[in-house]
């Protein structure tokens, strides 16, 4: 490793915080077993948030955000891995309380990578990310609470965005009937092109009338939160349930408990940061069987590391579809 690296710093100064791309020493980076070599970040809403110093998602300064990134072992005094691996890492507080992926270098804790599945190549890996994982991890809660197809269809909310243009693809190859909703008329053609079958308008999932309505949804994968969530609740078929990651559309959930105590539904929730390591392995090999490379492809957009300050104000405005890669040597 040369005896400096490029990285995208966040510091905090009389309660404003600035990002700007800096030469930091070797030494600067904080401990950990591992030392990677990083190939590709990503930009997630998370990231938006951090990047622009709100939510409070960045507990310490200076820091370097990107809440995932995939690269190649470097130095390693982690039984599990040797030079030259190629890993991938999703959440554990990287690029919130420990120095993430916006960065040449990393260096992190062992048990908080992932060897990358053969099938996959680094960009790949970075263009599934997070939200990749997420959806993932949303669809196998549903399956192992009995996702309900026989009629039913399987909903996912705000299906433009990274985790639900990742739950589509994955929803339509397991051959499940898919409804995307989203707020964007114009993202209609990308959602079929990723396998739904219908597209919902975020209007009609608004809730309305009485505490419930017509038993629609086999399953749901909610991106959104607020109305959405409390909308898709009342809808599902009996004994379905909905696996909540999001709360960009609020984080007030008004409803009742009639869906649970008159259809029993199930409310999932989803976090895909303190995931153990085995269970991310089998999530990343499902991911390597049930997601088309396609939809890889068709989902991914990279930019590079000058731009993800800019873009982050973007992604927290809703004007980004599927998932933004940052390739941080660019």
């Amino acid at each position: 490793m040369a005896d400096s690296f490029k990285a995208l710093v966040l510091d905090e100064r009389d309660g404003q915080v600035t990002a700007s791309i800096q030469e930091l020493a070797r030494d600067a980076l904080p401990a950990g077993d591992v030392l990677v070599r990083v190939a590709y970040s990503g930009l997630n809403y998370k990231d938006g948030l951090a990047l622009a110093g709100k939510n409070k998602v960045v507990r310490f300064y200076p820091m370097v955000p990107g809440i995932d990134f995939s690269g190649t072992v470097e130095e390693s005094s982690s039984p599990q891995f040797k030079p030259g691996d190629r890993v991938v890492l999703t959440g554990w507080g990287v690029g919130e309380r420990h120095w993430g992926g916006y960065a040449q270098y990393a260096r992190v804790q062992g048990e908080w990578l992932v060897p990358l599945h053969a099938d996959i190549d680094l960009q790949q890996a970075m263009a599934i990310g997070t939200p990749g994982v997420t959806a993932m991890l949303a669809i196998v809660a549903l399956e192992e609470h009995g996702m309900q197809t026989d009629g039913h269809e399987i909903l996912v909310t705000g299906a433009s965005g990274g985790v639900g243009s990742m739950a589509v693809a994955i929803l339509a190859t397991l051959g499940y009937k898919v409804v995307a909703e989203t707020g964007k008329a114009a993202m209609a053609d990308y959602l079929k092109s990723l396998g739904a079958h219908d597209i919902l308008d975020r209007a009609a999932l608004a809730p309305s009338g009485g505490p419930l309505g017509s038993a629609r949804w086999g399953g749901v994968v909610d991106t959104v939160g607020g109305e959405m969530l409390a909308g898709a609740l009342r809808t599902l078929a009996y004994g379905a349930s909905v696996a909540a990651s999001g709360n960009a559309g609020g984080f007030e959930l008004r409803t009742t408990v009639l869906p649970f105590i008159l259809r029993g539904v199930n409310l999932l929730g989803i976090d895909s940061l303190p995931v153990p390591q085995a269970r991310r392995i089998a999530i990343w090999n499902r991911l390597a069987s049930d997601l088309p490379k396609s939809a890889i492809e068709r989902t991914m957009r990279v930019i590079p590391l000058g731009e993800a300050r800019s873009m982050a104000d973007e992604i927290l405005a809703g004007r980004t579809t599927g998932h933004l890669v940052v390739d941080v040597n660019a």
